[in-house]
């Protein structure tokens, strides 16, 4: 049921066990500002299995991004209680950043759910500081959606993908 999809430079797979701790140690980081981190061991384990849980739960969720074998980062949708409505992110683990694995990731991510999936759009929910994500949801056609709430508590802006836009 969970898809692995292939793009000209990615393996975007379903996780496996064994990328626990990568996916922890990432979560653990500095780099996780933007994205209610640095997070424990056990909040990590919460969003690892929420990401694969979701794809039983919704039919879409997130996958590992593979780069050359090596385990890159993540991309794909998320729908928790708590957010108005499903959101697709992404991101990269340390020495894949500024090669636009986000962005190749993010059209596959979308593309996919869309083709699969009745979705009319999708929103990224990214915080007001995090430049790199919004450089990202620009380049993926995305639009800032001032209409359009983010989860309760967040300072973030929401960016709608369109089904059909570039």
């Amino acid at each position: 049921m969970i898809p692995t999809l292939h793009t000209e430079r990615l393996t975007l797979r379903p996780y496996l066990r064994s990328d626990f701790d990568t996916y922890a140690a990432f979560l653990a980081s500095d780099r996780t500002m933007y994205m209610d981190g640095p997070l424990d061991r056990a909040q990590a384990w919460t969003w690892f299995t929420n990401d694969i849980a979701s794809w039983a739960l919704y039919g879409f969720g997130t996958l590992a991004i593979e780069m050359d074998g090596k385990l890159a980062g993540g991309a794909g949708l998320v729908y928790p209680p708590h957010y108005p409505e499903p959101e697709c992110g992404w991101f990269v683990f340390d020495g894949f950043e500024g090669l636009g694995l986000a962005t190749e990731a993010g059209r596959a991510m979308l593309d996919h759910t869309f083709a699969t999936t009745d979705l009319p759009s999708i929103v990224s929910y990214i915080s007001k500081g995090n430049a790199a994500s919004i450089k990202v949801a620009e380049r993926l056609g995305a639009a800032l959606d001032p209409a359009s709430n983010p989860p309760a508590g967040w300072d973030s802006h929401v960016y709608r993908h369109m089904r059909g836009a570039a």
